[in-house]
């Protein structure tokens, strides 16, 4: 009805007849309970700027390791996307590609709307991830498959080019007067982490080693960079691919009286402390609290709304960010907070 401001008065004598339709309006909606209830939730549910689409379940599968703060801030994302999109997440990981690869199985089996999938070793999970598809269930990657994303037929991607990533290390460590870098792998044959050592010899115009750490066991992690230190007194660069990795790296100088510096990839709360006081020259971020939100939220912008992310055809790219001392205050109070 339009009740403009050109429209005529009306008589006095109707005003009783809406007031009654009013009060049955009100009465009608304090009877039905349930569908007022509902109703309510729902408008406040938009109001807080929370979804009031049907409930989803999305499976979020990673191939972390245990004890890498890295992959708490990927859920932390997730988590925070499913609160706001009425999702049910369910999140399982296992750095082994076998059993990761059977998580995804079991993601299938329990028949989930959507499954985001990091792709480290692709060939391992090519199969189970077909299944998903042919089962009609949407997949998305994250963080590591940006070659193979396409190819297996995943809706969307986000993550970082490691190549390129690894490429702006390299020609960043040409500023520093840094001769010979060791690239430290805490897990052989990660195609993310090959290919950051790979970006790091293409563009840098000194040497380039690389040194393979059990990423599981720090103290076997240190003992092993502080040998390789104490052989070889030409390093003067250190470059890990992970915070973790990176803090004991710094360690590791300090036992073997090295004099190389220690730069590397991500991020966290601990690394911010690195980072003010000099131990860490500087890291590379990609913003994983970003990868693990922007998958959760495609696959419900996908249910919804029919959107691909990056059209289908391109990468979401959350990195590379470099910080250092020049912007570390900036970004410590996120860092702080477990989303950086």
């Amino acid at each position: 009805m339009n009740r403009t401001s050109t429209s005529r008065p009306r008589s006095r004598r109707i005003a009783p007849a809406v007031a009654l339709t009013a009060a049955a309006a009100l009465t009608l909606a304090s009877c039905s309970s349930s569908g007022g209830k509902k109703a309510q939730e729902a408008a406040n549910n938009v109001s807080a700027g929370k979804a009031d689409t049907p409930r989803m379940t999305i499976a979020l599968i990673t191939h972390a390791p245990s004890g890498d703060t890295f992959w708490d801030t990927v859920r932390k994302g997730a988590q925070t996307a499913a609160a706001k999109d009425n999702v049910k997440l369910i999140y399982a990981s296992d750095e082994n590609a076998g059993d990761q690869a059977g998580l995804v199985q079991n993601a299938i089996n329990q028949k989930v709307d959507g499954i985001a999938v990091t792709l480290a070793k692709p060939d391992a999970l090519k199969a189970v991830i077909a299944k998903a598809e042919k089962a009609g269930i949407p997949v998305v990657g994250l963080n590591a498959g940006l070659s193979a994303w396409k190819k297996q037929g995943l809706l969307s991607f986000f993550g970082q080019d490691e190549s390129v990533s690894g490429q702006a290390l390299g020609t960043r460590l040409n500023g520093t007067g840094a001769e010979h870098a060791l690239c430290v792998i805490q897990t052989q044959g990660d195609v993310n982490l090959e290919e950051r050592c790979a970006g790091v010899k293409k563009t840098f115009k000194g040497r380039t080693s690389i040194l393979y750490v059990n990423g599981t066991d720090m103290p076997s992690v240190k003992s092993t960079m502080s040998a390789k230190l104490k052989q070889d007194s030409s390093i003067d660069e250190v470059v890990t691919l992970s915070a973790p990795i990176g803090l004991t790296a710094a360690q590791a100088l300090s036992e073997s009286d090295s004099k190389a510096k220690v730069a590397t990839f991500d991020l966290n709360k601990e690394l911010v402390s690195g980072i003010k006081d000099g131990s860490i020259q500087f890291a590379v971020d990609q913003q994983p609290y970003l990868q693990g939100y922007l998958a959760i939220d495609a696959l419900w912008l996908y249910k919804n709304n029919g959107n691909y992310s990056g059209g289908g055809v391109e990468p979401v790219l959350t990195g590379p960010a470099f910080v250092d001392k020049g912007n570390i205050d900036k970004i410590a109070e996120f860092a702080t907070k477990g989303t950086r």
